[in-house]
């Protein structure tokens, strides 16, 4: 019989919440059922699959995408628009995976929090590859928000946040590819009015 005092339980409860998290970004922009953590985080580690790059461990680029934002399961999903300083963020973010990885360690809790720090940190290959995955998960979300809703450039924003940011070659060809099709919104809109992001 399984011991009563496993915390797998709570772990998993834990990470529901993330399912039904919704990004603060899209929050603020007033997007209706908006991507949640999870969706984001799920899209990244799918996005691993489709790389062919053998300068980085692929597997382990997998399991920080899957890690990258548990914290967000216990301070939520932090950003400069809530108030909170890039330091604070990161030790509120930091105590939260300590908490996480307490109720596991049959899951190899100690693993979960150097992939962790090693995305903070961005000092290695994959932390890297990761943070492009991230980067341009979001600005693919942002071209689906302008394309299903019909509001070409409304989310200007967030590319302009990543322009020139990508550093991984095939990323960068995505990046490209979905640049070009998002041009194409904006390509029967007359008389200049598709400079002007539609949220101004």
């Amino acid at each position: 019989m399984t011991a009563v005092n496993s915390k797998v339980l709570e772990f998993c409860q834990f990470m529901g919440r993330l399912k039904h998290l919704p990004r603060t970004g899209w929050v603020i922009r007033d997007i209706p059922n908006c991507e949640t953590v999870a969706g984001h985080m799920y899209r990244m580690a799918m996005l691993t699959f489709l790389l062919e790059t053998k300068d980085v461990d692929i597997q382990r680029c997998l399991k920080m995408c899957l890690v990258h934002d548990m914290a967000e399961s216990i301070v939520g999903d932090l950003t400069p628009h809530c108030g909170v300083s890039v330091e604070d963020k990161h030790r509120q973010e930091e105590e939260a995976m300590e908490t996480l990885i307490k109720l596991v360690p049959e899951l190899s809790g100690e693993d979960m929090k150097s992939l962790f720090m090693e995305y903070e940190n961005q000092e290695t290959q994959e932390a890297i590859l990761v943070k492009d995955l991230d980067r341009f998960d979001m600005i693919c979300q942002a071209y689906e928000y302008e394309e299903s809703h019909k509001t070409p450039l409304a989310l200007q924003e967030f590319f302009v946040a990543t322009e020139g940011r990508f550093k991984h070659p095939e990323v960068k060809r995505w990046v490209d590819e979905l640049n070009q099709k998002r041009a194409l919104l904006t390509a029967p809109v007359a008389n200049g009015e598709a400079d002007k992001p539609l949220n101004s």
